[in-house]
């Protein structure tokens, strides 16, 4: 319920500051006849250059790969980034992936010794076959030699 409440602020608060926008640009416009042809020129000169500024922010932003979602998060990307820097961000999966497959294999490893052991322990004692059908057997298994 809370993502909501925060989603509909915002909703209204951009509304609120599309009507203010749209006010000021009104009011700019009935008076722009009013401007001298020298201040006219200056501000159109002005308005070009933040333009070209904002396309350069932009296009900076963009290859960098920062981005904003419509929360205001900040997105990484790697959309514009050499093909070294792409494979470099994958090498810790790819290192997390092979630890993890080296750490199955060594418990894998280590339950095959245990349970040959146990296989040699069992095939190398001077037991008669009836004594491995015994139901006391496991739990004669399950103890350790020490007790």
């Amino acid at each position: 319920m809370k993502q909501y409440d925060n989603i509909e602020r915002a909703a209204s608060r951009e509304a609120a500051e599309s009507r203010f926008a749209r006010r000021i640009v009104a009011c700019l416009n009935e008076s722009a006849h009013d401007v001298p042809h020298g201040v006219g020129e200056r501000l159109q000169f002005a308005r070009d250059k933040a333009l070209q500024a904002a396309v350069a922010v932009r296009s900076a932003n963009a290859a960098h790969g920062v981005g904003l979602t419509a929360s205001g998060a900040a997105v990484l990307g790697l959309s514009g980034s050499p093909w070294w820097l792409r494979i470099a961000s994958f090498l810790p999966l790819v290192a997390l992936v092979g630890g993890l497959v080296l750490i199955q294999e060594q418990q894998l490893n280590a339950q095959i010794s245990v349970a040959a052991e146990v296989d040699e322990a069992l095939l190398g004692d001077d037991l008669p076959i009836n004594a491995y059908r015994d139901p006391g057997f496991s739990e004669f298994l399950k103890t350790s030699p020490n007790e």
